[in-house]
């Protein structure tokens, strides 16, 4: 019997995999995953991803090989090589059939169809199937027939529409017994411009993933509502890289839950439907990426948005990217993310808003830096994220609220821990004094003095905005 093909991508894992599952369903599995290095850093991705991405290669490579599913590995520069490449593996392993999980940005899905088209031209064929989401973009939509370009109307049509079909676990395969294929030697690492921030955080796999899963429901769930926007609690899942790349499914998250909080999703504890309301907000943003592919183009979800006089600032810019705006909070968070590959969602919005509004600097910038240092950079919900920070996207924050950084860290960080941790420099200031050192105890400890001043840049963003206004 000739064997399937199913090709992985941001989708590593053996338990609940769409693709997976029906590729042996139909028989024997042989399995390939095309590392698109080159293109990837076209599209932002940097060395805490991409490393994090080969671990989880590995990790796959070894559940696979207990189950006697051999994995082909190909280097390839560029999307555009895909279906010359999945078309050679199909000839050399005899396959007539391929299979994989569909993703959704823009170059991934002209990718995808490429493939498709050269399966269909050589009398193969290729199937995509719909594992990251629970709805297929387009399958829910407004009462006028659109897509959703506001998150709550999206997830009380999410709750309303879904089933049990929707979210039923897959199996792994079975062992495979025979086969002819052998798997290829352990790819090698791809060649970095510089070392991951912090690999040790971020235990690769979908054992890691599960297990991660597991202490988050026994300790953190519950509290999940009241303890998320505190830096220095330990309040999250941490389950973003692992979801990003598919090391664990979004199914397999919410059946947690359903198990936890007596089969509801929507009612029930706050802490966990809370998060389940974060995995759906991860769904909408997959949705949006297809409904308004011009956010894949480097474009405002906002189109009037488009004309805001975005300032050239280099050096607040770099004070930004450095932790070095003298605004403790913000400089913290930064920190974090360069030192780690990670921030703590609160603070994705705080630094973002600070880019955007403050400084007045195109998200995209910020955008971009982001997606170069995190580990768990997805393009849809990053992209997401800074508009709604920007003002600029759905669900966009109103152009007048603009987070005092302060008062952030006054609130989110009261004992100011998560500032001592990451600015060490103020560690021995007074709790209070942390949020904002006098100027005296800036100059004694080296801490800059904040590069803009809070009214006056509220002051020039509101203006800004209001320009826009019809």
């Amino acid at each position: 019997m000739s064997p399937n093909l199913m090709w992985f991508r941001s989708d590593l894992r053996v338990h609940d995999n769409i693709a997976l599952a029906a590729a042996a369903a139909e028989g024997p599995v042989v399995v390939v995953f095309l590392r698109s290095t080159t293109q990837w850093r076209q599209h932002g991705h940097g060395a805490n991803k991409l490393d994090f991405w080969h671990r989880g290669v590995l990790a796959l490579r070894d559940i696979l090989h207990g189950l006697g599913i051999p994995l082909l590995h190909r280097d390839i520069d560029s999307f555009d090589a895909a279906p010359d490449a999945l078309l050679a593996l199909a000839r050399e392993s005899g396959a007539r059939r391929l299979h994989f999980n569909r993703e959704y940005p823009l170059n991934e899905r002209r990718r995808d169809a490429r493939v498709v088209s050269a399966f269909e031209e050589a009398g193969l064929t290729a199937v995509g199937h719909h594992d990251g989401v629970a709805f297929a973009p387009g399958e829910l939509r407004t009462g006028k027939g659109n897509f959703y370009g506001i998150f709550t109307p999206f997830a009380k049509a999410w709750h309303r529409q879904i089933t049990p079909e929707r979210l039923a676990l897959r199996n792994a395969p079975g062992a495979q017994t025979c086969r002819s294929i052998d798997s290829d030697p352990a790819p090698e690492p791809p060649t970095l411009d510089q070392a991951p921030a912090a690999p040790e955080d971020w235990p690769a796999g979908e054992d890691a993933a599960a297990d991660r899963l597991a202490r988050f429901l026994r300790f953190r769930a519950r509290h999940y509502a009241e303890q998320r926007d505190f830096p220095a609690e330990p309040g999250t899942s941490a389950l973003s890289p692992y979801l990003a790349l598919g090391m664990i499914s979004h199914r397999q998250c919410l059946q947690a839950v359903l198990a936890e909080n007596g089969g509801g999703l929507a009612e029930g504890d706050l802490g966990l439907t809370t998060w389940v309301s974060e995995l759906i907000w991860r769904e909408f943003y997959q949705h949006v990426a297809v409904g308004f592919p011009e956010v894949c183009r480097h474009r405002a979800f906002q189109s009037p948005t488009e004309a805001l006089p975005w300032r050239d600032d280099a050096p607040g810019l770099q004070a930004w990217q450095e932790g070095r705006t003298g605004y403790p909070l913000v400089d913290a968070a930064m920190r974090q993310l360069c030192a780690t590959g990670w921030m703590h969602n609160r603070l994705r919005m705080v630094t973002a808003m600070f880019l955007a509004k403050h400084l007045l600097i195109d998200w995209r910038k910020g955008e971009a830096f982001f997606m170069e240092h995190l580990v768990d950079g997805e393009f849809a919900a990053n992209n997401g994220g800074w508009q709604w920070a920007a003002s600029t996207g759905t669900d966009a924050v109103p152009y007048f609220r603009i987070f005092n950084p302060t008062t952030q860290s006054r609130r989110f960080d009261p004992d100011g821990r998560f500032i001592a941790n990451w600015v060490p420099e103020l560690a021995d200031l007074p709790a209070k004094d942390r949020h904002a050192p006098s100027p005296e105890q800036r100059v004694t400890r080296d801490y800059p003095a904040p590069i803009v001043d809070h009214r006056t840049a509220r002051a020039r963003a509101l203006e800004a905005f209001k320009g826009l206004t019809p």
